[in-house]
């Protein structure tokens, strides 16, 4: 009896213990399976403001608040922009003062709490860049997806999809240049966005899935008079371009990729993201299995069909969601094909933020072709 009672309390420890580490593992994938469009991932820390002046603002020392570049400010109900360091202002030595271009809604005031984000801009086309544009609704697979379209002359349009952590707000980074050159842009909210469908199961598939909204809205541009298509992501956009590019039935239309932090493998940025939220590392193999169990994502899916179209990625180091050497692997396997410009200092998905000139100039080079 005492061994029966014994190897019955046993059991019951083992199935608890598994219990809690599947429960764990659950918990600690939600770092990136349920990151909300919009708001700031793990890896980019909350800093505050500690005094404004007339063009000037004082934020936490960080590494952080000390890269180069402009970057919207943003926290709750407030959104501003900033730009460079401004070295020969005075400041205490917890703190770094940066130029304050604009605060585009809300207050900042002493003790808020912000984060930086690559959005610099807010609202839509119309109203934070002065361009036309049109409210558009794309047929789905779960749904109608909202868009926004910039029309220009040319017939080679450009398909811009934010990634993890941003709205279709991050593509204003680049339309004004784009619509410089006049071309058409169609910038996509697609599954999970708000105001677009969500999916049954609640959570981002990391462009495995979410690559399909995208397929539609290549359909769309066709459609609607696009001859070849640009595809430009970023983060698990880009994933989502790599994906189309190689599955949808357009691929043919596509004459290019311009991907920024490209997340080439969903299991190393859900190690990132997870890490980030603090997850001990003997729990990172258990969220990667829960994420596998909860979305069907599968690893051996993760390689690559090869390039077959011209491709700028812009990656750099600095990146703590998306591996770098990822990227830099793509373009050793593709030299023909794949541009890789390295970007020092910025974070996932801002390597227009850091330098948005040589960004810009790299982009000019690359699209003058495609024209």
């Amino acid at each position: 009896m005492r061994t029966v009672k014994a190897t019955a309390a046993a059991v019951t420890v083992a199935l608890a213990a598994g219990a809690a580490s599947v429960a764990a593992g659950r918990l600690a994938s939600g770092a990136a399976l349920t990151a909300p469009a919009g708001r700031p991932l793990p890896t980019e820390p909350r800093l505050t403001v500690h005094a404004t002046a007339a063009g000037q603002i004082a934020l936490t020392r960080h590494l952080a608040s000390l890269r180069p570049g402009i970057y919207g400010l943003s926290g709750d109900g407030s959104h501003a922009v900033v730009g460079p360091v401004l070295a020969a202002a005075k400041h205490s030595a917890d703190t770094v003062v940066r130029r304050l271009e604009r605060v585009t809604h809300g207050t900042l005031q002493p003790g808020d709490s912000v984060w930086l984000t690559p959005n610099v801009h807010v609202g839509n086309p119309s109203a934070a860049l002065g361009l036309d544009h049109a409210d558009v609704d794309i047929p789905g697979e779960l749904g109608s997806l909202p868009a926004w379209f910039v029309p220009a002359a040319r017939d080679t349009w450009v398909i811009a999809v934010h990634g993890l952590g941003t709205t279709r707000e991050h593509a204003m980074n680049v339309m004004e240049f784009l619509a410089g050159r006049h071309f058409p842009v169609l910038a996509l909210a697609y599954r999970g966005d708000l105001g677009a469908p969500r999916p049954s199961d609640g959570l981002n598939h990391l462009g495995e899935t979410e690559w399909r909204d995208l397929d539609a809205a290549m359909r769309y541009a066709v459609r609607y008079g696009a001859k070849q298509l640009v595809l430009l992501g970023w983060s698990t956009g880009a994933t989502m371009a790599l994906r189309a590019a190689a599955r949808s039935g357009l691929r043919d239309r596509i004459s290019g990729l311009v991907l920024d932090s490209p997340v080439l493998s969903w299991e190393a940025t859900l190690r990132a993201l997870a890490t980030a939220r603090h997850t001990p590392s003997a729990l990172l193999p258990l969220a990667v299995r829960a994420a596998q169990g909860r979305t069907g994502l599968n690893i051996d899916g993760q390689a690559l069909a090869p390039l077959t179209v011209p491709t700028l990625v812009f990656h750099g180091p600095d990146d703590r969601v998306a591996p770098w050497a990822l990227s830099r692997r793509l373009a050793d396997a593709h030299p023909n094909l794949v541009t890789l410009q390295r970007v020092d200092r910025a974070p996932h998905a801002a390597m227009w933020n850091a330098d948005p000139e040589s960004y810009e100039e790299s982009l000019r080079r690359f699209m003058t072709p495609l024209m």
